[in-house]
């Protein structure tokens, strides 16, 4: 249960914020801040993917078998990057 929390549920949270701010209207937010907000996102999210995979990457190396974990959390997190490249 500890492993899904962190490797799923919290890499998650990520991913709903960004689509959460995404979808919010310009007149809440205001277009600059919006924008500003997803791309905060979306490089606090690549940066934690970048770091997930290099986890992973060490784990397969050592032949850990929970590195699998670390390559799901990264997949996670890659996603709001892919969004916003192709939303902006």
């Amino acid at each position: 249960m500890k492993r899904i929390i962190y490797h799923i549920l919290i890499p998650a949270f990520l991913l709903v914020a960004f689509f959460r701010v995404a979808a919010t209207p310009v007149e809440i937010l205001g277009c600059r801040t919006r924008g500003f907000v997803a791309l905060m996102i979306a490089l606090v999210s690549g940066l934690a993917a970048l770091g997930t995979a290099i986890m992973g990457a060490k784990g397969k190396r050592r032949r850990d078998t929970h590195a699998i974990w670390w390559v799901s959390s990264s997949i996670i997190l890659v996603i709001p990057v892919i969004a916003f490249l192709i939303l902006a």
